[in-house]
């Protein structure tokens, strides 16, 4: 017989779909080989999407929401991992198609699990979580086009974001000159502190561009899409590579292909979800190496699962700075 254990559950309500925290006994887990006893997860924007039912997310429903967790394997049934090892999950497609990791337990395929970094907590690879991972695949493709930091400035996109946050620290450790771009007229202090050598306001950036525009960058980092990914193109140096994971300001791209043929431009696209096991692990080896704890500790705050439906609304309206954890278990 089963334990109860809270969570954040997505269901049908009487005003659509939300997520709420529910007590779920650990029989309605997921038949999956391996058991993890969760202590992090973290609030990304797919997660307020989930859990307002302002994005259709949940493919099912219940639906067990939270893209991420952190935590230590309680069963097994997987010869690659035994009870006490410590486990991290980013995507594959949890709170979409598979519960995920707003619960005190979860049971997860083995293919999912990546081990926690030593040099790394439960709490700080959740404050990294999969804003970090991404922001680490698109500096990981920026530097594999061969762009290095001598090449000129690389422009990082909803700067204050999880992603965007995350990726001026990278970025600034590595050597390159990081102009952070940011609609926050509080930013520039915080951002200044992470690395940023300069910071823009948003509508320098979020505006009808020109097919091409003066060249101003060698690379891009940007989560936010729509115009302000149009004008980062029409800026990009000739060779440069803009690295593309997030839709913050829309799904449209209005723009041309003359940053394309003209000055061979790269628009990669970064996907975290489904990406493999071996970029996952050169990604979280990276994040081990790179990540300055201490500038890391000013990006996060540790909340509750209790504060979740609340703290999604506030991150969609754009009140959130940096990165939220949340403490399962408290």
């Amino acid at each position: 017989m089963g334990q109860m254990i809270r969570a954040i559950v997505a269901n049908e309500r009487e005003d659509g779909v939300r997520g709420q925290l529910w007590d779920l006994n650990t029989d309605e887990l997921p038949d999956e080989d391996v058991l993890v006893d969760v202590a992090y997860s973290t609030v990304n924007y797919k997660d307020a999407l989930a859990v307002t039912g302002k994005g259709k997310i949940c493919r099912t429903l219940p639906m067990v929401c939270g893209i991420d967790l952190a935590g230590t394997v309680k069963e097994s049934r997987a010869a690659a991992f035994k009870p006490g090892d410590q486990v991290l999950v980013n995507g594959w497609g949890l709170s979409e198609k598979h519960w995920g990791g707003y619960a005190q337990q979860q049971r997860l395929k083995p293919d999912w699990l990546v081990r926690v970094p030593e040099s790394l907590s439960l709490e700080q690879c959740m404050a990294i979580g999969t804003a970090g991972y991404t922001a680490m695949l698109c500096v990981h493709a920026i530097e594999d086009h061969g762009i290095g930091p001598d090449a000129g400035p690389v422009v990082v996109t909803g700067a204050t974001g999880g992603v965007g946050s995350i990726a001026v620290m990278l970025l600034a450790r590595l050597g390159y000159q990081v102009s952070a771009v940011s609609g926050k007229v509080d930013a520039a202090d915080f951002l200044t502190q992470l690395g940023a050598s300069e910071v823009l306001p948003r509508d320098e950036l979020d505006r009808k561009a020109r097919p091409l525009e003066s060249e101003r960058w060698a690379a891009a980092v940007d989560s936010v899409g729509s115009q302000t990914l149009a004008t980062v193109l029409a800026q990009t140096a000739y060779g440069g590579c803009a690295a593309a994971c997030g839709l913050a300001g829309g799904i449209d791209l209005p723009s041309t292909v003359m940053p394309f043929i003209l000055r061979g431009v790269t628009l990669a696209g970064i996907d975290s979800v489904m990406a493999s096991a071996a970029k996952r692990r050169r990604a979280w080896d990276a994040l081990a190496e790179l990540i300055d704890t201490e500038k890391l500790r000013q990006v996060y705050t540790v909340e509750p699962l209790a504060r979740v439906p609340e703290l999604a609304g506030d991150l969609l309206a754009g009140h959130i700075k940096g990165r939220v954890v949340i403490d399962v278990n408290a």
